[in-house]
């Protein structure tokens, strides 16, 4: 990483989780979560298909994406980060979690109706 960057990217730090939504999927419905590290360079690619989810594990965390599309508010949906079923084993206390506004009201993954379905490999 170039010397010009604040010293807080080279810092950052993330639990980043991937869930798989296609209906049919072997794995539907099973979350995955890696640590990913601006100083070790490493990404997560997340596909069609599945949530993406990630808690920050650093002050001043800075996280960019690349995605297939434009925005879609009418499509925007997610899953709850605590939801039950999903059991997603996250780094951080529940008392110290900071959800936006729109984080907050998100549904429970039962209730999801997933508009993917799995194709095969």
């Amino acid at each position: 990483m170039s010397a010009d960057y604040p010293d807080r990217i080279r810092r950052a730090r993330v639990y980043d989780v991937a869930i798989d939504l296609r209906v049919g999927s072997p794995s539907f419905g099973r979350a995955e979560g890696a640590t990913l590290t601006a100083e070790g360079g490493e990404q997560i690619f997340v596909p069609r298909g599945f949530a993406h989810g990630f808690c920050t594990l650093e002050p001043d965390t800075l996280v960019a994406y690349k995605v297939d599309e434009f925005y879609a508010p009418a499509s925007d949906s997610g899953l709850i980060w605590n939801d039950p079923t999903l059991a997603i084993d996250w780094p951080a206390a529940a008392r110290e979690v900071v959800l936006s506004e729109k984080d907050q009201k998100l549904g429970r993954f039962a209730d999801f109706k997933s508009p993917f379905v799995y194709e095969g490999p």
